[in-house]
Order: C-alpha cells, then structure tokens, then sequence
C-alpha cells in the first residue's frame, strides 16, 4: 500500500489526534512537534513558547481512500483557523495553525483549501494558518500518545477534546471508521 504523510498544527495535538485516529483512510495519527529551533525539545520546553515549535499530528494516511484535500477539509473544520497563536484558551505560538508541507503539490493543494474557504466566508475573520515547508517531526513524549483513548475522563478531555469529537463524528459521519 502506499501512504502519503500530513504534517498539521490546530491547537492541542491531543484534540488532533482523537479526530483523525476515527477518520477512514488513516492508517496511524503520532502526536509531536515541528517548526521549531531547538532539536528534540521536550513538551516542557516546548509550552514555554521559547522552541518555537508547534504541537502537531503527523498523521499518516492512505490517498486511495482520503485524499490530502479532504484531509485537509476535516482539519479546517475541527479548529478556528482565524485565531493567531491560540486555540481556545491555549494560547502561545506552540497552539498556532499551521500546515507542514512535505512537497510542492502539498503546498499547491493547502493554498486552494485555504482559498476556497476564504471565498465561501465561512468564518468571520480571515484565515491565519501558516503553510510552511516540511523540515523535522519530533516525536512527543509516550504519554501523548492516543491521549484522549487512555484519559477520556481527564477534565481538560472532557471539556475540549470530546466536543470536537463530537462534533467531528456528526459533521463526517459518512467517513468514520466502521
């Protein structure tokens, strides 16, 4: 089978993660971080603001089932992509929008989302998510991983990550996993 990779920062991976771990055609979601100067930064390191990374799926995916665009049309829909530096109350540029295109058609296609979404007004202020070249994933630490699967009841999973499940499922109910 061949798999094409994603590379996506909307705010918390853990609320990343728990969306796109449900979606047909993605084979594994990792959850780390990328944009950043400082090799293998630590989640401490990297919620002082100070690494410049942001938190980030790679979410590794089958294009013969979900295609990068529709991938795309799922992130777009499960975090505010007008707000700069911030999610919710996570604020800082580790919670920033961002797309980490691995190649040219990658970034060609983010551009079209990014405009096709402008054009239909969906939010009320412009769209500031950065689309920005590939460069390192560092995987975050173990107890990140399937975060929401192995803590649904942590208050901070009740309160932000399982809404945006939710909504997810009803709004792509006809692409969930069966």
């Amino acid at each position: 089978m061949h798999t094409q990779t994603a590379i996506l920062a909307g705010g918390c991976f853990w609320c990343l993660e728990a969306v796109f771990d449900e979606l047909q055609g993605v084979i594994s979601v990792e959850s780390g971080y990328s944009g950043g100067h400082i090799p293998h930064p630590t989640y401490k390191q990297v919620c002082s603001g100070e690494t410049g990374h942001a938190e980030v799926v790679r979410v590794t995916f089958d294009p013969t089932v979900i295609s990068y665009r529709d991938l795309l049309r799922v992130f777009f829909a499960i975090h505010d992509p007008t707000t700069l530096n911030r999610q919710g109350n996570d604020v800082g540029t580790q919670y920033r929008s961002a797309i980490f295109y691995v190649d040219e058609e990658q970034k060609r296609t983010a551009e079209e989302v990014i405009q096709e979404l402008t054009e239909a007004k969906l939010w009320p202020h412009p769209i500031v998510t950065e689309v920005t070249p590939f460069d390192t994933f560092y995987l975050a630490e173990d107890y990140h991983q399937e975060y929401f699967a192995h803590n649904p009841f942590q208050p901070y999973c009740m309160a932000v990550v399982a809404p945006k499940v939710a909504k997810f499922r009803k709004q792509f109910v006809d692409r969930l996993k069966k």
